[in-house]
């Protein structure tokens, strides 16, 4: 506190000391978001530490472009913070991400289900276990170059979406908890697009200032899930049938994991009168089952394992007008959630959608605004109609 007695005036961060003695730990992927956050902070003046996560095999990284936290991208963070000049650390995570991410993706997809990775590694690699690491470091926060708003309301720190809707990230970050938010800092969530971001790299000079952007899952080439389960579980594309809904045999596939629920195109049934997508996997009968479109239309969508990120309680109401996006490519949608327990609910979407499916995330948001009240997981398939 000043010699006079009134309070320090909060530093950028939130925190009422000075910037030099505020220690950031920024979790940098190599990639152009984190590198701006560690040079921006750096900057500042802020005491900024620099951590890059080794996620996967080295060798096979260096040869894949187009994917975060690999051995290229390890290069590209310890060049900007050389650079830039603050300390920067690579560590290996392999073993925890292939059991906390890998092996679930694998088992879920085998499932029928169609898991996105990226919640997971957020959960529990990045806001999990890095962020045990920042506060082993004596870091009073932590930083990543995610597109989302952390603001402060009435009752602590609330999670927004992004001001550029094209680059909110909000539908992977969902299950971060109250304390994690408590810690947490994303200086990029207010900027208005990417181009801003990359006028920022080209200020501070940094070596990645032109690097495109990330597209695949980093340990999916190509977006080829198939060719990975089938590394990861050998045997699990076996073949069977493929089957209407009405319980005729139309033909024969080369296993569950190539189809995904909606799909049309690649089906080897053509000459029908109608139009099919693939409506259900059985994966214990090894069938792939299609059907018209109409059938993908959802109406009812069970959730579990939610993080709740409104001021009362979850189960303090029977019923919540909400709205949601069931794929992170959509807008959200108006919808009414039914708390069955702290962790499970029922959400009804009212107006259907098609193409919901399980592993897929349920994100829920404040209607009319960009509050972010948390989300859970599709399971059980959910109720058309």
């Amino acid at each position: 506190m000043p010699r006079d007695g009134a309070p320090r005036a909060l530093n950028s961060l939130g925190f009422a000391k000075p910037v030099s003695e505020t220690r950031v730990l920024v979790a940098m992927s190599g990639g152009v978001d984190s590198s701006v956050v560690a040079a921006m902070l750096a900057e500042e003046g802020y005491d900024v530490v620099g951590i890059t996560l080794q996620l996967y095999d080295h060798g096979a990284a260096l040869a894949k472009k187009g994917a975060c936290c690999a051995g290229r991208d390890i290069h590209d963070a310890r060049r900007v913070a050389e650079s830039v000049g603050f300390p920067h650390y690579v560590l290996d995570y392999e073993n925890v991400f292939r059991d906390a991410v890998i092996e679930e993706f694998a088992d879920s997809y085998l499932a029928g289900a169609t898991p996105v990775p990226c919640i997971r590694c957020n959960e529990r690699v990045k806001f999990r276990d890095l962020l045990a690491t920042a506060k082993d470091l004596d870091a009073d926060c932590m930083a990543t170059g995610h597109y989302i708003q952390r603001k402060l309301g009435p009752n602590g720190a609330e999670l927004h979406c992004a001001a550029d809707p094209a680059r909110d990230q909000s539908y992977f970050l969902f299950s971060t908890t109250p304390d994690q938010l408590d810690y947490l800092r994303f200086p990029l969530g207010h900027l208005p697009n990417k181009d801003a971001t990359r006028a920022l790299a080209a200020k501070y000079g940094l070596p990645v200032a032109d690097k495109p952007d990330s597209q695949d899952i980093c340990f999916v080439p190509e977006g080829n899930y198939a060719s990975v389960i089938e590394k990861l579980r050998p045997g699990a594309a076996e073949p069977g049938e493929i089957v209407h809904a009405d319980g005729r045999v139309l033909g024969t596939h080369k296993g569950v994991i190539h189809y995904t629920i909606g799909q049309r195109r690649g089906l080897g049934i053509g000459g029908l009168d109608e139009p099919l997508y693939v409506v259900r996997l059985d994966v214990d009968a090894r069938q792939v089952v299609v059907g018209p479109k109409e059938m993908l239309s959802t109406r009812i969508v069970p959730a579990r394992e939610i993080n709740w990120l409104g001021d009362a309680p979850l189960t303090s109401r029977p019923e919540w007008e909400v709205s949601v996006k069931v794929r992170s490519t959509r807008p959200p949608r108006a919808a009414i959630l039914r708390p069955l327990s702290e962790t499970e609910a029922e959400v009804e979407l009212l107006t259907p959608e098609e193409g919901v499916s399980p592993g897929q995330a349920c994100v829920l948001y404040e209607t009319g605004g960009s509050r972010v009240l948390g989300g859970g997981w599709i399971w059980r398939g959910a109720n058309r109609g």
